[in-house]
């Protein structure tokens, strides 16, 4: 499906779609193993045996982040806190029948938390809000405008252009590269992208991971707590869209941006046990 052209120009064609370092570097991303001689998984965490999802995710954020190497870790320390959650992850830590019970009966954690795009006070009480204006925050919605980072190679556009949009409405676009859709109340971007028939990237949904990032080029996408992004790429615009969600009327956002410089060394490899787009 194509976006209709605003001008009679012809339309040039773009280079046919190579591999880049851009773009390509996490494609073939095999999960490293844990080394044997060293220690358990979970000690690697800091974590029970039978923690459940919640704790080991809560876990890893805590730990990737002491590891990285902007914040004083290492390169070796921060990979193999990666191996260490993938392998609890995907079953192939020795959790033991315990872990296995605990997996089962423990709910999976919410996605995202519910957020309002109005603003109310902290003693304000949910119960006292009147039913009609709970309806109408229901119904709010949220026009996003998108496009994928994939094709800036393509034309040789740069995130930080400032008429980066304005070239994608006149590029002619497939619709799963540039076009808009509405965001509601009770989604997060990601949710939104999806409920609308798209397959924007992600992994473990948790905000443990880089693989659902998205760059905020226009519009504002307040960061939740609990995420693994480090202050500079908040700083830098980055989101997760798998627990962000914007709150202006109009935002512009690049998605698939996990091959970012930067922002790749938090990719995780998706889990086999879950549904997941890696491309």
């Amino acid at each position: 499906m194509k976006r209709p052209s605003t001008t009679t120009l012809p339309r040039s064609s773009p280079p046919a779609r190579t591999a880049s370092s851009s773009c390509t570097l996490a494609r073939g991303f095999i999960r490293p193993r844990i080394s044997t001689g060293v220690s358990s998984p979970y000690e690697i965490l800091g974590i029970d045996p039978d923690a459940d999802e919640q704790t080991l995710v809560d876990a890893y954020r805590k730990r990737v982040k002491e590891a990285h190497p902007d914040h004083g870790g290492s390169r070796e320390e921060f990979q193999t806190v990666k191996e260490a959650y993938e392998a609890i992850r995907d079953g192939e830590a020795d959790a033991g029948a315990t872990a296995r019970a605990s997996q089962s009966e423990s709910p999976t954690p919410s996605r995202s938390p519910k957020r309002a795009r109005e603003s109310t006070t902290s003693g304000e009480s949910s119960a006292a809000t009147a039913p009609d204006a709970t309806q109408d925050r229901r119904e709010q919605t949220v026009t996003v405008e998108y496009l994928n980072y994939e094709v800036l190679d393509d034309y040789g556009w740069e995130v930080a252009d400032d008429d980066l949009f304005e070239k994608a409405g006149r590029a002619e676009l497939d619709y799963e590269d540039y076009g808009k859709f509405v965001v509601k109340n009770n989604e997060t971007l990601l949710e939104a992208a999806e409920n609308r028939g798209f397959a924007w990237p992600f992994a473990c949904r948790g905000g443990a991971c880089t693989n659902c990032a998205v760059a905020i080029v226009d519009g504002e996408m307040p960061p939740p707590v609990g995420h693994i992004l480090p202050d500079e790429m908040i700083e830098k615009g980055i989101r997760l869209s798998c627990l962000a969600a914007p709150v202006t009327e109009h935002t512009q956002v690049v998605y698939n941006v996990k091959h970012m410089p930067g922002v790749e060394e938090l990719l995780l490899s998706p889990s086999r046990f879950e549904k997941a787009h890696s491309d």
